[in-house]
């Protein structure tokens, strides 16, 4: 697999359907990107070189990982839509991981390739201790607001509400509860999974716009019809995939689009 060029300098740090159970409350999660430190500092300011120093070192740790997770993840996955996808994906875990390394309470990793229509099997969740694939691929839905045929890649991403798009990029996994939905116009319920999205301006609106994980009934093995943003899966994969996720385990959603991928603070290289 070709690999996307590591970062150079330092990281810094909707199926919009009823919520039920109890609240968790994003403001509990802060995060605070750490500032690239590749500015020139005077030579007696000795707890900035110290710090650059440690920053330096952090990025080569996080480059290491990444390098050592799609060496043992690559024959794991099928064909995705862009050679670095699932490299986007490892790096912005570690990156992310690093920065906030007790927020990450769990292994696992819910990817989801979005570069790929809807009749593609697409998601997968690695345990990235082990570096096995947990699941996968599966086929997963995107939101009604991205695409405008049921089967189709795609090519529309909003994290605004009302959307009833795919927002792209990292989330953070919060509590499972009761989900209840509308298929076909039909009530249904299922397990949902609460996410708070971490990549500022893609997707940091998703707990706003109740963007979760869960099981949907118009999500079989063959095809996954449309959500209102959310990244949705099979029924029985659920009940067995989300309670694993919850609670500081991460989720990465991808598609090969410009304008995030270089704007992204855990994807790219230019940091805040």
């Amino acid at each position: 697999m070709n690999r996307r060029k590591y970062l150079q300098s330092a990281l810094i740090g909707t199926c919009a359907l009823l919520f039920t159970g109890a609240q968790f409350a994003p403001s509990h999660l802060k995060f605070s990107r750490r500032l690239t430190a590749t500015g020139a500092r005077p030579p007696v300011d000795t707890a900035a070189a110290a710090d650059s120093t440690g920053v330096k070192h952090r990025v080569s740790a996080i480059n290491a990982m990444t390098r050592r997770a799609i060496d043992a993840l690559d024959d794991a996955v099928g064909p995705l839509s862009t050679p670095d996808a699932l490299t986007d994906a490892v790096h912005s875990y570690f990156a992310f991981k690093a920065a906030h390394p007790d927020d990450v309470r769990n292994p696992y990793l819910y990817f989801v390739d979005y570069g790929l229509p809807s009749t593609t099997p697409r998601g997968y969740v690695f345990d990235m201790r082990l570096l096995k694939r947990l699941d996968g691929p599966f086929t997963v839905a995107h939101g009604r607001g991205s695409a405008p045929a049921r089967d189709g890649i795609p090519t529309r991403f909003s994290n605004a509400i009302g959307s009833a798009a795919t927002s792209l990029g990292l989330y953070l996994t919060a509590a499972t509860y009761r989900f209840r939905g509308n298929s076909g116009g039909r009530r249904y319920s299922s397990i949902g999974l609460r996410l708070v999205g971490v990549s500022d301006g893609f997707n940091d609106n998703a707990f706003a716009r109740r963007v979760v994980a869960h099981g949907a009934p118009y999500v079989t093995p063959s095809k996954a019809g449309r959500s209102e943003g959310c990244p949705a899966m099979e029924q029985s994969r659920a009940r067995k995939l989300l309670p694993k996720l919850a609670n500081g385990g991460m989720v990465f959603l991808y598609a090969p689009d410009s304008t995030w991928l270089t704007s992204d603070p855990w994807v790219s290289a230019d940091g805040e």
